[in-house]
């Protein structure tokens, strides 16, 4: 199987993680279930960059952008919505 392949089933298989996370979570852990599911979509994000966009054979530097970049965005959405 392709490598493409694989991370699109991967993809498929976070996607179906995060509705049930979020469809299911008790009302009292509804923050750490968005936390999750935000956390799951920067890694989904990761992916798609690193699979679709062709980033994992890009220059060094600009790998290294993007993986600040999610983690960036990863902790500045966690923390805005856990405040």
């Amino acid at each position: 199987m392709h490598r493409a392949t694989l991370v699109w089933l991967g993809l498929v298989v976070a996607t179906l993680v995060a509705a049930l996370i979020g469809e299911h979570s008790a009302p009292g852990g509804a923050g750490v279930a968005t936390a999750a599911v935000i956390v799951i979509a920067l890694v989904k994000a990761r992916f798609v960059g690193l699979e679709f966009m062709e980033l994992r054979g890009a220059p060094v530097i600009m790998r290294i952008a993007y993986e600040a970049w999610t983690v960036l965005v990863c902790t500045v959405l966690l923390g805005l919505y856990l405040l």
